[in-house]
């Protein structure tokens, strides 16, 4: 179930994330989709598309964060 385009994301996450971050999020779900096709390459009981999701938020946290009201903005470089 690999996402075509920033439409088909899940609404929890095209109503809380930025564009680009969907970009990220979207980017990295297919890619994960496609690595963790094989069960023994997941953690535990969990589904593909679980690891992908949880690929798929790690992404976008790695350049996003949320700020003290919640919403999501891209991190200031270091």
């Amino acid at each position: 179930m690999p996402y075509g385009s920033n439409r088909e994301l899940p609404e929890s996450v095209k109503s809380n994330i930025p564009e680009h971050a969907q970009d990220i999020y979207r980017e990295a779900f297919n890619s994960a989709w496609d690595q963790y096709e094989d069960p023994k390459e997941r953690r535990g009981d969990e589904t593909r598309e679980e690891a992908a999701h949880r690929v798929a938020w790690a992404a976008v946290k790695h350049d996003y964060e949320k700020d003290v009201e919640g919403r999501w903005h891209r991190k200031k470089a270091a």
